[in-house]
This record gives structure tokens, sequence and C-alpha cells, in this order.
């Protein structure tokens, strides 16, 4: 009896051994980093694309995500998704109890993440509709409202890097959107800035969040920029906002991972990259007149590439430098160095001065971003519309005055004069070609110190400080197409010897020239206003499971 007795008991013991590690394990992880970029699009929907980075800390490999979304308004079809940048495929209509829902289930397959290890996961949903609610504070504001996945804190540890990034539609001006408080534990005031598309952004972000919390994110912006259509009038599950994620679903789930999360975009519209800071659009009164034409050029926010000759060619005429070698760009700073030079072009000349490449690509940035800045500063009080097209018409003026020359020689003498102003022009290349066409150019004498491959003829002085001659034979030419090419081409010459790529020197700027808002609006969000909802969308595929939602609207 007693040897039966044991039998029993051992298999017993046995069995618990097999079921125990099942019934006992719990999903632990860690989310080291969390970047989200909200972009809400002209038609009025808005779309996702966020990047988790999970270090899996349990004994079983991570292999489901699924994504909650704030409504049914997708197409699963029009969802994407990787693991560390391999592409995974299985991605469905998430169902809970059978029946479908407002979720997105994504399964890892052989990619799953095994215990012990890190893995990047993301996830770009194409586009949401019915998102946008009236502000309550402003009938005229379309609001936009966005609330962090979450966990539950028995599947979770650690502080997270979150950065949510909001993408506002492509016309949106800098100084219309009004963000509403900002989250506990973040900036009050969003950094703002933007994207490589042109489009303005709002940046939160807390290097120390806690993802078992979930913020809540909001702007507004004039709902003239999406149809009327795309606002919801009304969310009659609003309720559901304030039902927690616990009271809705038990905790145990073998093998998935639930998040969920409200918006995303990717756009396809591609606009040029801005560097100068939003609040140097943020109007006041009258022109502000005395700014020098690299001045003028940062304010009509013209190509860097373009900036950094202008200013190339100030310090030439002025004899402070001269272009020893075009490829690999070399440049000599002269000595001794005249006294009339503005503080940019000093910050230039000791950029260059630095032979090691690297160091001078640093010293040229900071000199960039000082020159912004220091135009931004500038600038306050005076009205960006107005000075902008006091400057146009200096362009156009300078332009009329080349024209209007009636030789070549007095022709070039003028263009001479007026260059860097004639450069604000955004069809400089092709205008210069145009005026100079089937005539020559006569070149002044500091043109050898740019062009290092000509070789000019003696004359006795610059043209702008000599009389045309009659003939103007003496004086050394070029053909006006040459001299055309010359110029375009050391454009595009001397940016990529001192700057390398210039779109990744321009983001480099901006990164650093965006300043932080000043709040426009009229009053913070109020959880659980008349004018809006949440949607929260836990749709599990499972009894229970590790659950993060996210809603939105106001």
């Amino acid at each position: 009896m007693r040897k039966r007795i044991l039998s029993i008991l051992f298999l017993i013991t046995l069995l618990l051994s097999l079921s125990e590690p099942a019934l006992a394990q719990v999903y632990y992880f860690r989310v080291p980093k969390l970047d989200i970029n909200v972009y809400w699009n002209d038609d009025g929907s808005t779309a996702i694309n966020y990047v988790f980075e999970f270090i899996n800390d349990s004994g079983d490999p991570i292999e489901y995500v699924d994504v909650g979304l704030p409504n049914g308004h997708f197409d699963e079809s029009q969802i994407t998704a990787d693991v560390d940048g391999t592409p995974i495929y299985y991605i469905s209509r998430s169902e809970f109890e059978g029946k479908g829902s407002d979720g997105v289930a994504i399964g890892l397959g052989s990619y799953s993440i095994p215990s012990g290890q890190t893995g990047t996961v993301t996830i770009n949903v194409a586009k949401i509709e019915n998102v946008l609610y009236t502000d309550s504070d402003d009938n005229n504001y379309a609001s936009a409202v966005f609330k962090n996945p979450y966990f539950i804190s028995s599947v979770i540890h650690g502080t997270t890097d979150l950065r949510v990034t909001y993408h506002f539609p492509v016309n949106v001006q800098p100084e219309e959107p009004r963000w509403h408080q900002s989250p506990e534990g973040f900036e009050s005031e969003p950094e703002v800035g933007f994207d490589e598309e042109g489009r303005i952004i709002y940046i939160w972000r807390n290097t120390e969040a806690d993802l078992t919390t979930q913020y809540e994110f909001g702007a507004s912006f004039p709902k003239e920029y999406i149809p009327a259509s795309a606002i919801v009038r009304f969310n009659p599950f609003a309720w559901v906002s304030n039902i927690s994620v616990e009271a809705l679903f038990p905790i145990c789930c073998f093998g998935s991972i639930i998040l969920a999360v409200v918006f995303g975009s990717v756009s396809d519209k591609q606009r040029k990259m801005k560097y100068l800071p939003p609040k140097i659009s943020i109007e006041g009164h009258g022109i502000k007149r005395g700014l020098t034409a690299i001045e003028a050029a940062i304010l009509l926010e013209q190509p860097l590439d373009k900036v950094l000759t202008m200013i190339l060619f100030g310090v030439i005429k002025k004899g402070a430098t001269e272009v020893v070698r075009r490829d690999p760009l070399e440049i000599k700073v002269l000595s001794p160095q005249p006294e009339d030079l503005y503080d940019y072009e000093k910050d230039f000349l000791t950029a260059f001065g630095e032979k090691a490449v690297s160091l001078r690509k640093g010293k040229v940035e900071a000199a960039v971003v000082a020159l912004v800045k220091s135009v931004s500063a500038k600038m306050k009080g005076f009205s960006r519309a107005e000075t902008a097209e006091y400057y146009k018409s200096i362009t156009k003026r300078a332009w009329e005055q080349v024209e209007a020359a009636n030789t070549p020689e007095v022709k070039s003498q003028k263009f001479d004069e007026v260059m860097e102003w004639t450069m604000l022009d955004r069809d400089y290349d092709d205008r210069t070609r145009d005026v100079f066409r089937n005539q020559p150019v006569f070149v002044p004498m500091w043109w050898g110190h740019f062009d290092p491959g000509y070789s000019p003829k003696p004359m006795a002085s610059p043209i702008p400080s000599a009389k045309p001659s009659s003939g103007g034979s003496s004086l050394p030419h070029l053909p006006g197409s040459d001299f055309a090419a010359s110029l375009a081409n050391g454009v595009q010459s001397f940016a990529a010897g001192a700057v390398g790529n210039i779109t990744n020197f321009t983001s480099k700027i901006t990164g650093v020239t965006n300043p932080l808002p000043k709040s426009t609006s009229s009053g913070s969000y109020r959880s659980g206003g008349s004018s809006g909802g949440h949607s929260c969308a836990c749709a599990c595929a499972c009894a229970g499971c590790a659950c993060a939602c996210a809603g939105g609207g106001r």
C-alpha cells in the first residue's frame, strides 16, 4: 500500500514538474526605448510609425505583438512590421472570444525574441480615420490626443526613453499649433521644429519614463487644413476610457505581449528640410532693415550650400582668404585680416583655419548655428513676412540694375557689385545664364582667388572701382556660359568639400536651432472633456495577456 502511495505521489510530482513552468511562467521584460511618430495628415486621417526595443527577461520567447487601435477604421493590409529590420508577414485583425476587434496581431514567427535577448519591433499603421475632435477651447481648431502604450507592473520593469513626435499637416504654419498640458515627467513645453518634409513637429521626450503609466499628449491645429468631414462629432464610447485594463482582462498569457497605440503615419510627400527656428516666424510688426545679404539668406531659408558660398565670396572680396584647390578643398586664410569682417565671417575663417576635416566641419556647423541664432535674435519683434518681402524687393532691384546695363562691361561691373543680393533669387543659376548668354563677362580681380583654375591678365584695379572703358578689350573676361557654369559648380563643389552631404549638414543644424515653443493654447487639456473620448482596444487573442492600451480624442 505504501509503495502504491509513493508511486501516485511520484506521478503527481512528475506531472507538476511538467506543468508548473507553463502555469507559473510570467512575462517579464524591459522596454529601454520607445520611439513614436504620430502624423496628422491633410485628409484628416492619422497613422503611426513606432519602434519598440524589447529585452526579454522571462523564460519564454516573445512570439506575438498585438496592437490595439482606437477604432476599426483601418485596413490591416496597409500595416507593415519588422523585427530587427526583417519583414514580418503574419499580420491580421485580432480576435477576442471569436469576434473581430480593433486590434492587429503580429506574429514574430521564427524571429521571436528569445529569453535573455534584445529585439527591436517596428510597426507602421498607414491610416486610421475618425481620430480628430473639435477642440473644447476653440471651435475653429481640431484636437489631436495621443496616449502611449503602457503595461501592467507585473510584466515590465525598468525605465524607458520615451519620445513622441507629432507631425502636423503640411501647410500648418509654425505659430498656429497649440499644445495641451504636457504629461508629468516631461518638459513643460515640447520641442518644436521641422521634419524632413518641412512639416511642423512637436517632440515630447522623457528619458526615464515609466511604461506602467499612460501619458497623455495633446495638441490642436486649425480645422481649415483638413476636411470638415474628418472631425468626429461625438464619441458614444467615451466611458470606456474610465475602465482600467486590469478590470477588462486577467493577467496571464503564454507566448504573447499585447500592445496598443493610437495613431501613426508615413507621409509620401517630400518637402525640403528647414533650419530656421520657428519662433522667428511668430509675427511681430514692421520690417527689420539693415540685414546683410547673408543674414537675409538665412531669413529666406536659402539652401545652406548657397549661404556658405555667399560667405566665401564675401571674405574673398575683402581679401581675407582664397581657394587654393577645389578638389580636395583647400582654403588659405590670408594675413593680415581686414578689420571690417562680420562675426559670421570671422567664425567661417576660424573654421577653415583647421587642417583636420572633422574639426573643420564641426566648426562650420557651429558657425552656421550661431548665424541662425543671431538672425533669430535680430528678428525679435519684427514681422518675418514683411521683412522677407522687403529683401525680395532688394533682390529684384539688384537684377534690374544688372539687366538694365547696356554694355557687357558695365553689366559685369553691376553684377559684381550686387552679386550677393542676386544670389537670394532661387532661380539664381538659370537667371545668371540668361543674363550673360552670348556675351562675355569681364571678371573682377578677386575671381582668381575663388577659381584657382583661372589665371586673369594683369589689370590696374578691380571692376567695382574702375571706370568702364569703351571697348573693355584690356580687361580679363570669360564667355558668359563658362562664367555661369563656374558659379553653379563652385557652389556645389565648395559645399561638398566643406561639409560633405548638405542634407545631413542641414539636418544637424535643424537639430540645434529648433527652440522650445511658447504656448498659444488658452487652457490645458482636461481628461473626460465633453468633446471627445478614448478607445481602449486591448483585443486579446488569449484568455489573459500583458495588456498595453492607448486611446485619444478631445
